[in-house]
């Protein structure tokens, strides 16, 4: 008996010593869990969604969720636990701090779908750093503890082990496995009551429905926390790319076959203009992060857009035109406009959905004697164009490798350059031809070359803001150039010009606008400037020259265009109208927010229609919520529709049982 009290596992000593270790052990798991639920509360605290405060709820899904990420880990042995955990706040503390950065420019969560686009990130290099705060650092100081300390753990638990492993009389080893095993086990059920009651809780009242209309994914994210709401993503998407069975219910298909048929009137506009152009050659232009406040103003008493304020007096001017993206950005805009369809609530299109058929404006054109090319000076792989503009029937894409970078700007050849170049190969194509240029130099963080750098912006002299009022107003003396090319090679008068905005420039600060516009910017006139871009089209007679105040979106210009060649746009599945169809126009943005120019509602982040703000356009101010809510089913309806024809491919499976 003696030997057995004496020896490195039962003595009294050693007893301490393991009781020591233990509890050292176990104030690892509780540190880690405590540094992670802070640094969820303080991302929160961060992006200040409104109506998204940090309360019980959040901090009891948040700690749930951290249990059963890391609840595994005590069924390893000792000494592994301190390294498995420090692995564990590395790789969360990343997701998280990606998030954060990602947010700040998208508005929006990092999805599966998203990281499909991984490889695109290396181009981003610049906008990344210029969305880092220094105020980040915050979340990587607990390192600076957990490092040396797991890092001491191990050693000293590995000491500990190889002592009672020298010792033959230990008898605890089964004892420490069953307990290692039960606190494992204990940890996955707490962590899931804590995750999954609240959530429960909220989704059976308050926030019902959320998870099957998810417009916004901020509003998964109130409901989920930050690791529950990409634990949802990730079952999301497997069960959407790897179970799904790859059919439409004949609820679906009826629902989407009856909305486009009610929806054929809006496709058309006076009859006076059906064909008109016919024959004539299309050119859009989509110009890079390009906001409509810049059109017609001045700043320190000069010209922001010259060369368009001159475009304007013989072109039609939509003064209230939406952009309609989503994470998707610039791909976003490019699938709205060609196809006349929304952009997914999470990842692009042209990631997810490349190979599915869509009513795509080339291919409609090409089927009537257009030649039909894309441009844009950058790598062909970007956003998977090089696969989705062959299915959206181009004829050819001209990427960065086929332009001499004669003019090397921001992310390729600058704008200037680009247009020179694309106008050269347009005058040699077969006519009609339809071109769709996507211009580059405007992109964000907008900082460009002092040569190229024209205008006097002080006060915001390298800002973000003041580089934003330097490539505008590279871009419009870019166009200037671009419409005298036209000229020079007999284009102009045979061409409909187009030109529009693809998203917002990402820019948040309001006083440098109400230094520029003169006037204080109120939160409704804030959020009309990040929702809207300029349209401008220059028809090639000029009639029609005039300012619009009419709202439209990037949907629109597919049957718009269509009508005015002379091809019937009714029997295309467009969910846009013509920009002067008669009716009541209604403008819906992915996130669930719409407009139809009287009343502009946006939803609340928990997804309850009357926790949203219903802005009152005579008024200018948010006021009771009743008016918007007739819209409401009709605006959600167009989501759930346009995600149907495009995650089921309706129209590929309509063609193919059409045969």
């Amino acid at each position: 008996m003696q030997s057995i009290t004496s020896s490195p596992i039962h003595s009294s000593g050693s007893g301490r010593k393991w009781s020591k270790l233990l509890t050292v052990n176990g104030f690892t798991f509780a540190f880690f869990i405590a540094v992670m639920c802070w640094k969820c509360y303080w991302l929160n605290k961060t992006l200040s969604i409104p109506n998204m405060a940090f309360d019980l709820s959040d901090f009891s899904v948040t700690l749930g969720a951290l249990f059963v990420i890391g609840g595994w880990t005590w069924w390893l042995p000792k000494h592994w636990r301190p390294l498995s955990l420090l692995i564990l706040n590395i790789l969360l503390t990343i997701l998280l701090f990606s998030d954060l950065v990602y947010f700040r420019y998208f508005q929006d969560f990092i999805t599966v779908p998203v990281l499909m686009q991984a490889f695109q990130v290396s181009a981003l290099g610049d906008s990344i750093a210029s969305l880092i705060s220094w105020k980040d650092y915050k979340l990587f100081l607990d390192w600076l503890i957990f490092i040396p300390l797991a890092i001491w753990q191990t050693r000293t638990l590995k000491q500990a082990r190889k002592a009672a492993r020298a010792s033959t009389l230990n008898t605890s080893g089964p004892r420490r496995r069953w307990i290692r095993l039960l606190n494992g086990v204990m940890s996955l059920i707490l962590g899931a009551v804590l995750l999954f009651v609240p959530i429960q809780q909220a989704t059976t009242t308050w926030a019902k429905g959320v998870f099957s209309g998810n417009w916004w994914n901020a509003s998964l994210y109130n409901i989920t926390g930050l690791y529950g709401f990409h634990g949802y993503d990730i079952y999301r998407y497997a069960r959407e790319n790897w179970f799904s069975s790859n059919s439409i219910s004949s609820e679906d298909e009826e629902l989407v076959g009856q909305w486009f048929t009610a929806h054929k009137p809006m496709l058309s506009g006076p009859a006076s203009t059906f064909g008109k152009y016919k024959g004539k050659n299309v050119i859009i232009v989509q110009a890079e992060a390009f906001e409509n406040f810049v059109i017609g103003k001045r700043f320190n008493g000069q010209e922001l857009t010259p060369n368009l304020n001159a475009l304007l007096k013989e072109s039609m001017y939509y003064n209230r035109f939406f952009h309609q993206t989503g994470q998707g950005r610039t791909s976003d805009a490019d699938f709205g406009v060609q196809t006349s369809l929304h952009p997914l609530p999470t990842g692009s299109v042209f990631i997810r959905y490349p190979n599915h058929t869509y009513d795509a404006m080339p291919s409609i054109l090409q089927d009537n004697g257009y030649t039909t090319g894309a441009y844009h000076a950058y790598d062909a792989g970007f956003w998977n164009r090089y696969i989705v503009y062959n299915q959206l029937g181009y004829d050819f894409f001209m990427s960065r490798k086929d332009y001499t970078v004669d003019e090397p700007l921001g992310w390729s050849v600058g704008d200037k350059s680009f247009f020179r170049q694309s106008v050269e190969r347009m005058a040699k194509e077969k006519q009609p031809f339809y071109s769709f240029m996507i211009t580059l130099t405007s992109h964000h963080p907008y900082k460009l070359p002092a040569s190229v750098q024209k205008l006097d912006v002080a006060p915001y002299k390298d800002t973000i803001f003041g580089d934003y009022l330097e490539a505008v107003h590279y871009v419009d003396a870019a166009m200037g150039e671009l419409i005298a090319d036209l000229k020079k090679n007999g284009l102009w008068d045979n061409s409909i010009l187009m030109f529009y905005g693809d998203h917002d420039n990402s820019i948040p600060d309001r006083e440098p606008l109400e230094k520029l516009l003169g006037h204080p910017v109120s939160d409704f006139q804030m959020l009309e400037m990040k929702n809207q871009v300029p349209l401008i089209v220059h028809l090639p007679d000029g009639e029609e020259a005039g300012t619009y105040d009419t709202v439209t979106g990037q949907l629109d210009l597919s049957p718009t265009i269509m009508h005015w060649l002379g091809i019937t746009p009714a029997d295309k599945h467009y969910m846009g109208s013509h920009i002067q169809a008669a009716g009541e126009h209604l403008i819906v943005l992915r996130n669930g927010s719409y407009t139809n120019g009287s009343i502009f509602y946006v939803p609340s982040a928990d997804g309850i229609f009357e926790h949203g703000t219903c802005y009152n356009y005579a008024a200018g101010e948010p006021g009771d919520v009743a008016p918007c809510k007739p819209l409401h089913d009709e605006a959600m309806k167009r989501l759930t529709v346009s995600d149907l024809v495009i995650t089921q491919d309706y129209i590929g499976r309509k063609k193919a049982a059409n045969k």
